[in-house]
């Protein structure tokens, strides 16, 4: 199978590393948990959106992220079971060279370049799965959609829209398992 996978909150803490930043450059205390919707800016209302995304695009800051818990041995053994990994993120420009080279080679060595793919339009891309956080990548696209839990989409329907919702890699082996016994 082809399987394409976001990174942002799929593979690696981008959301936990974006909020210790903005709580340690603005002295704010925003947990995580607080951030409700896409929109990170909104759980710092004390913040311009202009000074909360700032943050991510500041040089270093892919060196504060850590990977998802079991997400690298995971990929790993989706690789070596014969499954086409794609990993399809939509990220800003600017942070390309530092989020791709620096943070994606160093924790999964295993992957290569062409196998990355910049977009803010998944539904373009063809697989049989993706895995990623935004509900709005997987609304609409052509492809068995599974929705990793973070706390913006936490109050999602998943199943009612079609998406499997899972917590953790574990979970992701499952499923891709159960739907490769099954085709």
């Amino acid at each position: 199978m082809t399987i394409l996978v976001d990174m942002d909150d799929t593979i690696e803490q981008l959301l936990q590393a974006w909020v210790e930043g903005v709580n340690r450059e603005y002295r704010c205390n925003v947990k995580y948990e607080d951030v409700a919707e896409w929109d990170v800016s909104a759980a710092f209302p004390g913040l311009t959106r202009e000074q909360v995304y700032a943050i991510p695009m500041r040089q270093g800051f892919w060196k504060t992220v850590k990977p998802f818990p079991g997400a690298a041995d995971a990929l790993r053994r989706l690789v070596d079971a014969g499954h086409e990994l794609l990993i399809v993120t939509a990220t800003q420009f600017e942070s390309v060279p530092e989020k791709i080279n620096g943070f994606l080679f160093e924790h999964f060595p295993f992957l290569r370049p062409d196998q990355v793919i910049i977009t803010s339009k998944k539904q373009r891309i063809r697989g049989d799965i993706l895995i990623d956080d935004g509900v709005h990548n997987l609304e609409g696209g052509d492809y068995i959609k599974i929705l990793m839990t973070a706390p913006h989409n936490q109050n999602y329907n998943a199943e009612a829209n079609g998406m499997i919702r899972v917590h953790c890699w574990t979970e992701i082996e499952e499923v891709i398992a159960s739907v490769a016994a099954s085709s």
